[in-house]
């Protein structure tokens, strides 16, 4: 059953739309699962650094409630059962001050204080949980309301062991929640620890603290309940595998964030943070608008040509039925179709560029989600009073430009069939640009550099702007390496030997700690959280020196700090130099 041109024509169009729209999904899929799988791993970072900063702060105090446990001045109060004079106050009291800690106390079996920072001698301390656990000959904690001044407290408690092994009674340690808060309260991300009933017992923002998202939470003598209020209103949904929450907390808090979750079973808490995801989603949608709006540009192109030829069929058959008297009327029609094929050619290679075009916006896409991120990063530090880490993030949009050029020029050269391949380099050339671009770091950071400029050019066989990433990477990991160091050294020479140059690299630093896995993907000794400490560097400098037919390696020289080489095939054979 053949279908006639009005009931086909529609039909196709329906299908095609139907595809441009299943095409469309997909895109916005796939940009919002990506998108949030990248914030998520940033976030699981972020999350750990939050998470051993609590619980690593808490451990100090943990180990000062111990190392008192068994001090000689605390001692023999604990053991006789009798409230210390002066000398025991006094040092309990230097101690608190010197450490922070709210009050710090010897309590005695029967409750009672012993000795106190805070004056308390002679009192009764009761029998919380904390101080029986103690008591019983291990290690108490807790978190606590202050019933008269409403703060937040962590506590500790160490028993305190006679020589005959019972316990003789117990110190005891009080932590303001305040003393913990105060170095996250300036962070991007919002963090909070939540109790094992649901209570926001910590965080960095004052919306959250004392929060409930569960009806009925609190109520315990740690957490009473009339401590403790609702959380603000939100709305959970789960999208690609991630929690997104929607929550209306006021300006401090992300209306749309993705949340995560990590247990921290040694203070019986759960760290969780919330990520802002509104960039993401804009992302996606831009990503699925552009894609939709070239398959809507490339079906309209198709459908006028196919209009156009349909015409021309037409025609053709009309004309077929011609007489002998309008032959040279046929003959001009036909000259017609021969100019609608060629039209046929002119838009296969529109159909080319669209599809480049595609690629392109999935490339640019990148560096331009970087650049707005580290833009609006640098307005946050400039408004907190650090230029110096805001024009970090300029340096860093700086180089995404440079990328998005390359980019576009690759594009340029694909359009004219242009190949950039491996010609004859300036090696000279490219480490002076690469020491041109660091000077100002060495010498702000105070590292002597140890080069000798060749006197005449050293060519071998690579790629100009490569070979600078390469050699820019291997500075760049140098300095972090010897950061911090007052021995800072930086040593450069180049070398030929017939038919290869080599080009060596050697600073002071620690050296390289496992020197078989120095060229793997991801693999890095730098700290979680440094700008450029995803272990990607020396992978991606040693498949650029393999595509140039060369060789990088690595090793730690006697002497100490870390050595690099960096072997090229060479144009002509130059001379040691």
């Amino acid at each position: 059953m053949t279908l006639s041109p009005r009931i086909l024509r529609p039909t196709v169009i329906a299908i095609y739309l139907a595809l441009v729209a299943a095409f469309a999904a997909t895109v916005a899929w796939v940009a919002l699962r990506d998108g949030l799988d990248r914030l998520g791993e940033r976030g699981v970072a972020d999350l750990s650094l939050a998470s051993g900063r609590l619980t690593g702060e808490l451990q100090r105090y943990r180990e000062l409630a111990v190392f008192f446990a068994d001090h000689p001045t605390l001692m023999p109060l604990a053991l006789a059962g009798v409230a210390g004079g002066p000398n025991a106050d006094a040092l309990l009291l230097a101690a608190s001050d010197r450490t922070g800690s709210d009050r710090i106390e010897l309590v005695g079996r029967d409750g009672r204080v012993l000795a106190s920072s805070a004056g308390r001698t002679g009192q009764n301390a009761g029998m919380p949980d904390y101080l029986v656990r103690a008591l019983n000959g291990t290690i108490g904690f807790a978190h606590m309301v202050d019933p008269e001044t409403g703060r937040r407290m962590f506590v500790y408690a160490a028993p305190v062991f006679s020589p005959q092994g019972p316990v003789a009674g117990a110190v005891t340690i009080r932590l303001d929640v305040d003393t913990v808060e105060t170095a996250s309260r300036g962070e991007v991300e919002s963090t909070f620890f939540t109790d094992a009933s649901g209570v926001v017992f910590v965080s960095n923002r004052d919306e959250l603290v004392l929060r409930s998202r569960s009806a009925g939470s609190g109520g315990t003598p740690d957490v009473p309940a009339d401590r403790v209020q609702p959380f603000p209103p939100l709305q959970e949904y789960q999208v690609a595998g991630h929690s997104i929450w929607a929550i209306q907390a006021g300006p401090y808090l992300p209306a749309l964030a993705l949340h995560l979750t990590r247990p921290l079973p040694v203070i019986a808490m759960q760290a969780e943070i919330l990520l802002d995801a509104a960039p993401v989603l804009q992302s996606a949608l831009m990503q699925t608008a552009t894609a939709a709006a070239l398959c809507l540009i490339f079906g309209a192109a198709l459908f006028i040509l196919s209009e156009r030829r349909r015409l021309l069929v037409l025609r053709l058959k009309v004309e077929a039925r011609l007489n002998a008297e309008l032959e040279e009327r046929v003959a001009a029609r036909t000259r017609e179709l021969t100019l609608a094929q060629a039209d046929l050619v002119r838009a296969g290679k529109l159909s080319a560029l669209g599809q480049m075009a595609a690629g392109l916006s999935h490339e640019l896409n990148q560096p331009l989600m970087a650049i707005r991120s580290y833009a609006e990063n640098a307005v946050a530090f400039i408004d907190r009073g650090k230029p110096q880490t805001a024009a970090q993030n300029l340096v860093q949009i700086s180089e995404l430009a440079r990328r998005m050029g390359r980019i576009i020029r690759n594009l340029r050269a694909f359009a004219r069939q242009e190949v950039e391949g491996i010609s004859d380099v300036d090696l000279g050339a490219a480490v002076a640009a690469v020491l041109e671009i660091t000077q100002p770091r060495m010498s702000q950071e105070g590292v002597t550099l140890d080069y000798a400029v060749p006197p005449e050019p050293v060519m071998v066989r690579g790629g100009e702007v490569r070979l600078q990433q390469v050699v820019l990477n291997l500075i760049a990991n140098a300095l972090d390496a010897m950061q911090g160091r007052e021995d800072a050294r930086l040593r450069l020479w180049i070398e030929a030997e017939g038919a290869r140059v080599r080009l060596y690299l050697r600073d002071t630093g620690p050296g390289i700690a496992e020197v078989d896995r120095m060229f793997d993907p991801f693999y890095s000794t730098k700290a979680i959280g440094q700008a450029e400490g995803m272990g990607l560097g020396l992978s991606i400098s040693y498949g650029i020196v393999e595509s140039f037919g060369g060789k990088l390696s690595g090793r730690n020289p006697e002497g100490g700090g870390a050595e690099f080489c960096v072997e090229l095939a060479s144009c002509a054979g130059k001379e040691a130099v």
